[in-house]
Parts: C-alpha cells; sequence; structure tokens
C-alpha cells in the first residue's frame, strides 16, 4: 500500500511545524526576558527580599508568630 503526498499536504505540516516552532519562541521569550523591572515602571531591577517572623513555642506547644496578641 502506498500512500502519495502532495504539495499541498508538505506545506500544511511545514505551516504546522513553523507555528509550532514561533510558539516555542514566544514562550522561552515569556519565561526568561526580566520583565518585572519593566512592569513596576523601573529602570533598575530590584531584589524584593522576604522576611518571615520570628516563632516562638507557646505553653500548650504551638508556633506562633512573635508580636501576635
Amino acid at each position: 500500500m502506498t500512500v502519495g503526498v502532495g504539495r499541498g499536504s508538505a506545506r500544511e505540516i511545514l505551516v504546522v511545524l513553523a507555528l509550532a516552532v514561533g510558539g516555542l519562541l514566544l514562550a522561552m521569550l515569556a519565561a526568561f526576558t526580566p520583565w518585572y523591572g519593566v512592569a513596576a515602571g523601573s529602570p533598575e531591577v530590584e531584589v524584593v527580599e522576604m522576611h518571615s517572623p520570628p516563632w516562638a513555642v507557646t505553653d500548650g506547644g504551638e508556633l506562633t508568630a512573635v508580636g501576635e496578641g
């Protein structure tokens, strides 16, 4: 059984492959471009620090953040 592939089929496969490659390039651009400095309107990239409150063990053995009532 022989299957013949016409010019239209080959063109359709090339279009699908081109769209797939374009989508992968756009996804990589969105994933690896440092957009956060531009979104905030800041010309420089700033590091955001995360601080958690100090923890204390209560008499009942529960953990609570220091400073909470």
